[in-house]
């Protein structure tokens, strides 16, 4: 089968590799479909690794996926060939500690398909198991199920730091996470939504999915912007999805006495500098976010439901024989670019 492989930094190749094996019991095989790219595939891309990992080269990325069931395993009742399926790209024990906690994102066992665990899904076929595979509606496209997993990472994050009605949510950064995160705290009830990044057309989809406020950091420091939209009070609930040292101190020091900074953008190295006297002078609590738990049929409901428009984020496809473009796309900024998908 033909697959998108990392082959060095800034470089991506289409490969064979092998098929994969047959599904046993409890397992299924999924022709995949479209595969969304994360942050987390471009850190491997332009840097070589990713949360302090080395990337491994030639590897396999993608764990954003969508796909179609070709052939289910003994024992699978809830899925037949020809069902369309998101998948959930995190494959857990479900018997340590956490596990049994219901935090199956910390599990002790886990294996990632797209990190340094197990290959990633920008490839053709897929045996995994069927607990990581759901249905999706017919009138779901394949593109717009490949937002499913950015989503339930968003889901989490509000999980860790509810939104209470009418509070002031701020968002660093304006990629695929940061956009997910304005439309989410928009239907959560936020008072107000302030997004800040750099470039313009990331901020005009912002305004696109629910934000209220928009804030180019160049133009205007963000900080200075926050405290001056909410009377030098500070947001309720600040969300970093762009994980530079910058983006985080800016939240400290715009977040309200009491608030909550939520980290979800992954650094590129080790922070320092931070500014944690501004955090203690606001007793602020700062959470670091691990990926999603199991909030995937929850992201799938508000995508099916047009709660979340899909259509909006996703503004690029490209097929598989493409993908370094895909890739390239991304890394530039290019083109207007929001959301990117391949598309086999």
């Amino acid at each position: 089968m033909q697959s998108v492989q990392l082959v060095a930094r800034e470089r991506v190749e289409l490969r064979a590799m092998p098929d994969p094996p047959d599904p046993g019991p409890g397992e299924v095989t999924v022709r995949v479909r479209a595969v969304g790219i994360c942050g987390s595939d471009m850190h491997y891309y332009l840097e070589g690794g990713c949360a302090g990992h080395p990337a491994m080269y030639p590897s396999v990325l993608g764990h954003e996926p969508a796909g179609e069931v070709i052939e289910a395993g003994p024992g699978v009742e809830h899925l037949k060939r020809g069902d369309r399926v998101a998948i959930e790209p995190a494959i857990t024990c479900g018997a340590c500690e956490y596990c049994r906690a219901g935090r199956y994102n910390l599990c002790e066992k886990i294996l990632f398909m797209g990190g340094r665990e197990l290959p990633g899904l920008m490839r053709e076929l897929a045996t995994i198991p069927a607990a990581n595979a759901m249905p999706i509606p017919d009138a779901l496209s394949f593109a717009a199920a490949a937002v499913v997993e950015p989503l339930a990472v968003i889901l989490h994050a509000l999980e860790l730091a509810p939104i209470e009605a009418g509070q002031t949510v701020a968002v660093m950064g304006a990629g695929p996470i940061g956009l997910l995160s304005a439309a989410v705290a928009h239907l959560s009830g936020a008072g107000r939504v302030i997004i800040a990044d750099r470039l313009p057309h990331r901020l005009e989809l912002a305004r696109q999915l629910g934000a209220d406020t928009t804030v180019h950091i160049d133009e205007q420091p963000v900080t200075d912007a926050i405290l001056d939209l909410t009377g030098g009070r500070g947001a309720h609930l600040i969300l970093d999805a762009a994980g530079k040292p910058d983006s985080i101190n800016a939240a400290l020091r715009a977040v309200r006495p009491g608030g909550r900074v939520v980290l979800i953008g992954i650094p590129s190295e080790s922070l320092t500098g931070l500014d944690l006297h501004a955090a203690l002078g606001r007793e602020a609590t700062l959470i670091a976010q691990k990926r999603s738990n199991r909030n995937d049929h929850a992201a799938l409901e508000l995508l099916a439901s047009g709660r979340i428009d899909a259509g909006k984020l996703v503004t690029h496809c490209f097929p598989l024989d493409r993908a370094d473009r895909a890739f390239d796309t991304v890394a530039r900024y290019a083109d207007g670019v929001g959301k990117a998908v391949v598309e086999l």
